[in-house]
């Protein structure tokens, strides 16, 4: 489609010139099923009243300055539609290029020589990882490869809460049952028993806060400090013993699905920054208000919102304006790109509208993408804080269950089945959906990518070159076509950082190698050799696309 698009365009504008725009964009699709075409235009109809001429009169005029080596047939349908039928000869020509020259032909270069601070995940340490972290995971990992794909380095970052109520509201439930924080389960009930007594008895909730003050005290002393206080020494060793675990537990659990960030940013590590650029700017963005700090977001249609509070700690606000200048400080990033729930577009809307009235140029370079929510049956939104969700190492082990043969396929289902949606809205999880042999799944694509690997195998793996004069029939055009259109899809992923048109893309090009597959003979045929070359591109192709989303091929299924 590009090819014809570059060339109609030189076209029209030869005859037409005087009478188009500098933006004036052809357009070309696939051909509707049964038009016997493989693409068409309307270019025709959309220059016709620029013109004041038919479109059939404009269609011809443009036929007429088309290349002679141009190579589709082209005929004028209907009303005016330019159809184009491309010729055997293209076909066997473009396949023998696109194989020889796969990576030069799928490239892209759009963040080429860029730095790109990629911020997912964000777990809190005290807390158990759940099912919309295994989600922005994926997700987060699959844009970064998108942006490493086109040229980009990434830094994968992952930002989490290791100060603040959740780690007070824990430990006072630790020390209440007196407990430990060996262990991360006794951790995550501690912290619901704590929120609950937070919620329902005002004399915990005070010793609850006054325990967050001593933690903050606690984190900026760190590790080394030698408490003289029996009880804040007891403290300090539940505390970072607590925080330990939990970073271990992030570190294994992402180590169990593939992903490997570069650098975690506790909220202790940028708080005192944050609550130096609030202060700085007090009186010119924020204001002082009953003793906290604040931010009048009224005044730009947004919420009013406290960056530092009564007691001169620093909020969730004050923490990311910490965050945003330290990842700054440490890359110099061409852009940051945080990716979280969407419940919070509010809330960073007037965290990077404060930012923007004093460092306007980080604000420019940071990217916000938000999701929906993975929930539980019954439409009902997860809370830790509640302890009704779905623990994302359950998810793990309930797919692997239903694949326990190999742990890569069932890891592959679930990426895939995360990964195929648009990202922003929600997300309902069906395990055994999502290891489907038929059907949009990840186990469909991944045993597709297999297949096309034993045809090979049965040829001996040995592609060579094309005889010309070939003769293609219609399956494998159309296979062909779905094959040539992935570096437009790769295109369009990498701009919009949208795994799911990719995932969309490797479905249909699966679909269409069934057809293939079902219709067409390979080994020991009279056109073993071109079909032999149509399977090798097309498992180049799911290979590419499937470990652009984290998705490795095996073997053997």
């Amino acid at each position: 489609m590009e090819e014809i698009r570059e060339k109609l365009n030189l076209a029209a504008r030869q005859v037409f010139g005087e009478a188009l725009s500098d933006d004036f964009l052809v357009e070309v699709t696939l051909a509707p099923e049964g038009s016997g075409a493989d693409f068409s235009s309307n270019v025709a109809m959309q220059l016709a009243s620029k013109v004041h001429a038919a479109p059939r009169e404009v269609a011809e005029k443009i036929i007429s300055e088309l290349p002679s080596n141009f190579p589709f047939s082209v005929s004028v349908a209907g009303p005016g539609f330019l159809n184009f039928i491309a010729f055997d000869e293209y076909y066997v020509t473009k396949l023998a290029d696109f194989q020889d020259n796969f990576e030069k032909n799928i490239s892209r270069d759009e963040y080429s020589g860029k730095t790109v601070v990629c911020e997912f995940s964000d777990p809190n340490p005290f807390k158990v990882l759940h099912v919309g972290h295994l989600y922005t995971s994926i997700v987060g990992d699959a844009m970064s490869r998108l942006v490493e794909f086109a040229g980009g380095k990434v830094i994968r970052a992952n930002f989490g809460g290791d100060v603040g109520l959740h780690v007070a509201k824990t430990l006072y439930a630790v020390l209440k049952n007196d407990e430990d924080t060996e262990n991360i389960e006794t951790i995550a009930k501690c912290y619901v028993e704590g929120t609950r007594a937070y919620e329902e008895d005002e004399k915990a909730k005070a010793e609850i806060v006054e325990l967050n003050k001593k933690i903050y005290q606690i984190a900026e002393k760190g590790t080394e400090f030698d408490w003289d206080d029996a009880e804040m020494a007891r403290l300090a060793e539940l505390y970072w013993r607590g925080r330990e675990v939990s970073y271990q537990y992030f570190n294994d659990f992402y180590a169990r699905i593939g992903v490997k960030f570069d650098k975690y940013y506790p909220e202790s590590m940028v708080a005192k920054r944050g609550l130096d650029e609030v202060r700085k700017h007090v009186g010119e963005v924020y204001e002082d208000s009953d003793g906290a700090v604040i931010f009048p977001g009224e005044k730009y249609d947004l919420h009013t919102r406290v960056f530092i509070n009564k007691e001169g700690l620093p909020t969730y606000e004050a923490k990311d304006v910490g965050l945003i200048f330290t990842k700054w400080d440490d890359y110099h990033f061409d852009q940051s790109v945080v990716i979280t729930g969407n419940d919070i577009i509010d809330y960073m809307k007037v965290v990077l509208k404060s930012i923007s009235l004093y460092a306007p140029e980080l604000v420019e370079k940071t990217k916000h993408i938000t999701h929906g929510n993975v929930r539980l049956p019954g439409n009902e939104k997860m809370s830790s804080r509640k302890g009704n969700f779905i623990r994302a190492v359950d998810v793990l082990d309930e797919v692997s269950e239903l694949v326990p043969t190999d742990f890569q396929v069932a890891l592959g289902a679930i990426k895939y089945a995360f990964l195929k949606y648009k990202v922003g809205g929600n997300i309902e999880f069906d395990a055994k959906a999502s290891v489907s042999t038929t059907g949009n799944s990840g186990v469909y694509l991944q045993y597709s990518a297999v297949r096309a690997k034993k045809i090979l195998a049965a040829v001996g793996n040995v592609t060579g070159e094309l005889a010309s004069g070939a003769v293609l029939n219609g399956y494998e055009k159309t296979l062909l076509r779905k094959v040539f259109e992935y570096k437009e899809v790769l295109s369009e992923a990498v701009t919009e950082l949208a795994p799911h048109k990719l995932a969309n893309y490797l479905f249909e090009v699966s679909q269409e190698f069934s057809r293939f597959y079902e219709n067409v003979k390979v080994a020991g045929s009279e056109e073993e050799a071109m079909r032999t070359n149509i399977v090798a591109v097309y498992l180049s192709v799911m290979t590419h696309g499937l470990n652009l989303m984290g998705i490795e091929v095996s073997e053997e299924m």
